[in-house]
């Protein structure tokens, strides 16, 4: 089913998550005892990740179509424009077609490890909005597109990032999903610029509940996410402990899902990083608690004030 279907008819906001093509047979099993468990929780769809140039790409197509197929989980490929040619982009997007994938992530995508500027292959596309026109023009997938609530490291300010942003949903991305962030506030702000800009698609929070917290810098340090004061003092007074980490990571992440989901967001995207625990806990827990039933309430009890 098409994702942005499937946001218009729930009624109730939509879960997902997020896996990635690993590079090792070790990574592969861990991949699949991930999905094993993650699967049971029903998701509305998930996402594989793109490595461009031949790096996993194959393996993208490969695990999107068994997740669809063989797993019958509502899947979206991503698909990014780097090392790509034209002719390849549009190749790529007829194997997804034929692979009975209905849903496509656009992506420009970031360098290559080791270059620190984004190069568009000779014949290739600059950026998604590119890359999102083709693919609505050509092919009838549902598109969705990334947006970076704490301002894409290489925009000008967070104007000229709303205004690329407009422009891929003009060129068809029918739904965002944030980077991660730590702080709702930023969310809930970018939000609101984004309608004031004119961007009226439903906007996705992408969520990571922290497993190591090491590993989490790093990633931030990547995509220029912050990390809160107080949530890097409280992972630092654990000491390194793994345990402790982690129960500290799920535990902040239900609180903050909680909060989304109470006041309006229209679903929740899990970066599991091909891990089943914490994401499992979180969603587990927010099932249980209905916290967008909370926020209803409120927003009613408001209106009759």
């Amino acid at each position: 089913m098409r994702i942005d279907e499937i946001l218009t008819a729930k009624g109730e906001p939509v879960f997902s998550f997020e896996f990635f093509p690993p590079r090792t047979p070790e990574g592969v099993e861990n991949l699949w005892k991930a999905v094993e468990v993650l699967r049971g929780l029903e998701p509305d769809f998930v996402s594989v990740t793109y490595g461009a140039g031949g790096a996993t790409r194959d393996g993208t197509l490969e695990i999107s179509s068994r997740l669809k197929n063989e797993l019958g989980v509502e899947t979206m490929a991503h698909l990014s424009c780097v090392g790509e040619t034209a002719e390849g982009i549009e190749e790529m997007l007829r194997r997804i077609e034929a692979a009975g994938i209905e849903n496509v992530l656009a992506l420009r995508g970031d360098p290559p490890k080791g270059e620190s500027e984004f190069i568009r292959a000779e014949g290739g596309y600059s950026s998604a909005t590119e890359l999102a026109r083709l693919a609505s023009e050509r092919f009838d997938f549902s598109l969705g597109g990334s947006c970076f609530p704490e301002v894409h490291p290489e925009a000008a300010s967070a104007e000229a990032d709303l205004d690329y942003l407009k422009t891929k949903v003009d060129a068809g991305a029918r739904f965002l999903i944030t980077q991660l962030f730590f702080d709702n506030r930023v969310y809930f702000e970018f939000v609101a610029a984004a309608r004031g800009a004119g961007i009226d698609v439903p906007i996705i929070p992408g969520v990571i509940p922290i497993g190591s917290f090491g590993q989490v810098r790093r990633i931030c340090a990547l995509c220029d996410a912050t990390i809160p004061d107080e949530l890097e003092a409280a992972m630092a007074a654990l000491g390194g402990d793994p345990e402790a980490e982690a129960m500290l990571g799920i535990a902040y992440a239900a609180r903050q899902c909680d909060e989304l989901l109470a006041r309006g967001a229209p679903g929740i995207h899990f970066y599991a990083l091909n891990r089943a625990p914490g994401t499992r806990a979180v969603l587990s827990a927010l099932r249980a608690a209905r916290p967008w039933e909370l926020g209803r309430g409120a927003a009613i009890e408001e209106a009759r004030a």
